[in-house]
């Protein structure tokens, strides 16, 4: 019978801990961070750390951040991984000390990627099935003397308040997701930014913001967004514009990180060398690059070369306006591009449809203020 039992529990599928969302809040090195994580039915998991990181987990990673949250004594989690996977104690307890060690490496280093993802059993980027980042256009309204093709201004008949977005953030959380980003239109013209941006920190999700970026050239402004909780920004940059340089100047020595976005046109063809080394001059990290027409793709390629040859890290994953050709159909050198819309990522109008990605106004999939969850996503 003894041996009867060792057969099955060596061909027994393992199971993997109970779906659920676990959270903690504590200090390292007298630094607080807070870690939330979330259990999915498959064993995979979601830890957001200070809600400014999500990092996706397969199973094996998924319990030992479970352990780690709960505060499971080393010993004690290696003992019960190592019954649960079929892997010595020893190979366990260092791997477990391994992933503790990489957290806390993260916990203490700033502007990290708003996405990131560990190296247990690597899980490609939006793999997960799941959707982890609601794109919100809180308006369609633009600054003056901006051109009205920047943004559908026709296609809704209202704006939702700010008590039915934070209903919506609150739905977003409840269903799964850890990341809300602001959008439009031009997001800073709605007066309850601040409020909307601290909602979400409270409900713990990473909070990231799409704007022209004027607005953020007034570093009062910029530390009222980041004392409220943003943690991210792409600034879509206006290569003639003084304040949008400024803004830009203004925001890379602050605790956010920021990715530049860039959309090739014929005007700025020419240019484009120029103005990328200009950022690379004022310590721009990340850069995202799009073109205003499909005949700009060659221009387009030769530009990432060069941003790569410049040290700044081409972006794909976060939605791009203004641009009529979207990144992520464009071929890159170095990385996979996501294909997560509509799957890793929605998008909702400012009168809560929600549609697939931006630009895909023919598939309204339902109004998230109005129907549930399941039946948007079905």
């Amino acid at each position: 019978m003894n041996i009867l039992n060792r057969l099955t529990e060596n061909f027994t599928k393992v199971q993997p801990l109970p779906a659920g969302v676990h959270h903690l809040q504590a200090t390292a090195d007298e630094k607080p961070y807070r870690l939330h994580l979330r259990l999915n039915q498959d064993g995979s998991g979601l830890l957001i750390l200070n809600a400014a990181t999500v990092l996706q987990l397969n199973p094996t990673a998924a319990e030992y951040a479970f352990h780690f949250v709960k505060g499971t004594e080393p010993d004690e989690a290696a003992k019960q991984i190592s019954k649960r996977y079929r892997v010595d104690k020893a190979t366990a307890l260092a791997d477990f000390q391994n992933f503790a060690d990489q957290i806390h490496d993260l916990i203490s280093t700033p502007d990290l990627d708003p996405v990131s993802f560990l190296n247990f059993e690597r899980v490609a980027p939006h793999s997960a099935g799941t959707t982890l980042r609601l794109d919100c256009a809180l308006t369609y309204r633009l600054p003056e003397a901006t051109q009205a093709q920047y943004a559908p201004v026709k296609r809704v008949d209202r704006e939702l308040s700010t008590d039915e977005w934070k209903t919506i953030m609150d739905k977003a959380w409840a269903a799964g997701i850890p990341h809300i980003v602001f959008t439009g239109g031009e997001a800073t013209l709605r007066d309850d930014l601040m409020m909307l941006i601290d909602h979400a920190e409270k409900n713990g999700q990473v909070c990231g913001l799409l704007t022209d970026g004027l607005k953020l050239a007034d570093k009062d402004y910029l530390d009222m967004l980041l004392q409220t909780g943003l943690d991210h920004v792409m600034v879509i940059l206006q290569p003639n514009e003084p304040r949008s340089w400024k803004a830009i100047e203004t925001i890379v020595p602050a605790d956010l990180f920021l990715t530049v976005h860039l959309t090739l046109t014929k005007e700025n063809a020419t240019d484009a060398k120029d103005i990328l080394q200009k950022l690379a001059n004022l310590a721009v990290e990340n850069i995202s690059l799009s073109a205003a027409e499909s005949d700009l793709l060659d221009e387009l390629l030769a530009l990432q070369d060069i941003a790569s040859s410049l040290n700044l890290t081409l972006r794909w994953d976060m939605p791009v306006p203004y641009s009529a050709m979207n990144p992520i159909s464009i071929e890159t050198v170095d990385d996979e591009i996501p294909t997560g819309a509509g799957k890793a990522w929605l998008y909702v109008e400012p009168d809560g449809d929600v549609l697939p990605a931006q630009g895909e106004p023919d598939k309204v999939m339902g109004n998230l203020l109005k129907d549930d969850w399941e039946s948007i996503i079905k």
